[in-house]
């Protein structure tokens, strides 16, 4: 029990991390005097400056520079100067290797092409997300279940079954918490270190040890007799998630075709609702299996574990990450396969990124904190960050908590869940539909708002029923909303967060931002596991109108702080993030552009 003095500081403790990672961020945004690089005179371009570095690093095979049939270069004429553009249109028939256009086969810039083969490389690839999306679901159902409670935490069980016991505080518990939370501080290290281990011994390998590791973590669960070898098999699980989570969106990037490469990136999203359905309809299941039910729902993690392993020994490295651990016929043979043609121009493409940017890659965590670096060092804190504080977790973790908060039963919280889970991946389907038509800010301000209107509107029901069980309509209109609000996330922070992130980033600095991009969010997870059913037993139905307010915070920052990056290619970031209001103060827009026509001419890309 709390009295009314003791309530104040604990409210101040749930409130203030989250306020004070908003300071912090916003301090990055705005602060113009972080470490700069040495100046260099516009006048004169060394061919080792690191600018100039950063536009020759970018892999050619995840787009070709053609700015002729990219709709981006046609909407930004003023890039192109000496009528270039006329003349790349002229000399289109004349490139070698594959295009972004799939055209009758006229065409054919290399990374355009969506072959059989690449689609099922990407889809082998993105299935690490059923591991990370089987954990969030399962986590929360299993918590759910009597059996459970009964051998690692009677002490809630008690509670429930107390009937004068507040609601809203039955799971405030800091040992369930350490149970559910512990998976993100081990992937927060893990992510720490995968970005060197990607660069080290490729990205495949990578994603090959995550299975392994998740998989010895869900044997270690489906055995545990007590909390510790519960918390023990949560720990390795949060290593196989760190890993996989760095090193998959990596891969489908430098994998996917440039056209198709924001519906291939949302794929690892989509996976990772799969997971969540799938561990939900397990849940159900299990709940009816009353002894040792949870035991399966925690033992069947071994089953995407595996699945992941398995692929990742059925897919080639990325070529690029080939390349520059010095095995060019290995790469040679991983181009042929996912483009399904002749890739020597696209290998030589690649070879003089990696070279031209090995230098660049030592102390890529030092590099991105210097100043030209720092829009691409913005979005990797501010989306993983914007994404966790959209409320998500209560979605996918507490699901089944917070619908047995409010009043349901056992089973039909679980049910429920289910239909939350089902509603956020056919959304997750439409986004990878339309996020390469209509763009990913149409799609963050339409998800957005729906959210916050969802939010609200829950908050309002729970608010006016107070103490008082839901009534069936209440309960139904409860679950319709969360519904809603599950389908805007689905479409916009759900996938988004793993698309920007993962196509903003120059070469030499890829591995390091994905890197802080992960441990952020898996940071920020474990915050939010840690304080959600405190603040659920303190703020009861003022939890929803804490996460719409971020969410209006988050939607207005994407309106005004991110550029679209629909249909450009990933060597043209540098002009997009240049031209635009706020960022170009710390790009030249003069400097990129004519150093990237100067590449491309003197590399012959162009004729």
């Amino acid at each position: 029990m709390t009295n009314a003095f003791s309530r104040r500081p604990l409210t101040c403790a749930l409130v203030v991390p989250n306020a004070e990672l908003f300071f912090f961020f916003f301090f990055l945004l705005v602060s113009p005097r972080w470490p700069r690089p040495t100046p260099v005179a516009s006048q004169v371009f060394h061919r080792r400056c690191p600018l100039l570095e950063f536009i020759i690093a970018a892999e050619a095979s995840l787009a070709a520079f053609d700015r002729a049939a990219n709709p981006f270069w046609q909407q930004n004429p003023k890039l192109c100067s000496g009528g270039e553009l006329e003349q790349s249109r002229s000399q289109q028939k004349k490139m070698a290797g594959g295009g972004f256009t799939v055209d009758h086969g006229q065409a054919d810039d290399y990374g355009g092409k969506l072959t059989a083969s690449v689609i099922v490389t990407c889809l082998m690839a993105a299935s690490g997300g059923l591991i990370f999306g089987y954990d969030i679901g399962i986590s929360g159902g299993v918590t759910a279940m009597e059996s459970f409670l009964k051998q690692f935490f009677p002490g809630i069980l008690r509670r429930m079954e107390a009937s004068q016991s507040d609601e809203y505080c039955v799971y405030d518990s800091q040992l369930l918490t350490a149970f559910t939370s512990s998976l993100y501080v081990a992937g927060l290290a893990a992510s720490l270190v995968a970005g060197r281990l990607t660069r080290a011994v490729g990205r495949q390998k990578v994603m090959l040890f995550g299975g392994a590791t998740f998989f010895v973590g869900s044997i270690i669960n489906t055995a545990a007799v007590n909390v510790e070898m519960l918390i023990l098999g949560r720990i390795l699980l949060g290593f196989g998630v760190g890993f996989t989570n760095q090193a998959t969106p990596v891969y489908l990037a430098e994998t996917a075709p440039a056209r198709w490469r924001g519906a291939f990136t949302a794929g690892f999203q989509l996976f990772i609702a799969v997971g969540v359905v799938v561990a939900n309809l397990t849940n159900y299941g299990a709940s009816h299996v009353r002894a040792w039910g949870w035991r399966l729902s925690l033992g069947l993690a071994a089953v995407p574990a595996a699945a992941i392993f398995l692929f990742s020994l059925l897919i080639p490295d990325t070529p690029s990450s080939l390349v520059a651990r010095g095995r060019i016929d290995d790469a040679r043979e991983a181009l042929r396969r996912v483009r399904g043609g002749d890739a020597d121009a696209e290998l030589r493409a690649i070879e003089r990124a990696v070279r031209d940017s090995a230098e660049m890659a030592q102390g890529a965590f030092r590099r991105i904190a210097t100043r030209r670096y720092r829009p691409y060092l913005v979005m990797a804190v501010a989306i993983p960050l914007f994404q966790q504080l959209t409320g998500v977790i209560v979605i996918a973790f507490f699901s089944p908590v917070l619908f047995r908060t409010v009043g349901f039963g056992s089973d039909t919280a679980l049910i429920s869940a289910v239909i939350l889970g089902v509603v956020n991946l056919v959304s997750l389907l439409i986004s990878s539909i339309v996020v390469d038509r209509y763009g990913r800010k149409l799609l963050f301000m339409t998800g957005g708002a729906q959210m916050i209107l969802s939010q609200v509107a829950v908050a309002w029901i729970l608010g006016a029923a107070g103490q008082a069980a839901l009534s069936r309509g209440h309960a139904v209109a409860v679950l319709v909303l969360l519904c809603t609000y599950s389908a805007g996330f689905g479409w916009s922070w759900g996938p988004l967060s793993w698309i920007i992130p993962g196509e903003i980033f120059p070469v030499e600095v890829r591995s390091a931002g994905q890197s802080i991009s992960v441990a952020v969010n898996l940071g920020v997870t474990f915050l939010q596991a840690q304080i959600f059913l405190a603040m659920l037993c303190r703020f009861k139905a003022g939890t929803f109108v804490y996460y719409a307010a971020w969410v209006g915070v988050m939607t207005a920052f994407v309106a005004v702080f991110l550029p679209e990056t629909r249909g450009v290619p990933l060597e043209a970031m540098p002009a997009l993030w240049a031209r635009h209001w706020y960022w170009r103060r710390f790009l030249a827009t003069n400097d990129i552009t004519e150093q990237m026509m100067r590449h491309y001419h003197n590399n012959k890309l162009l004729s």
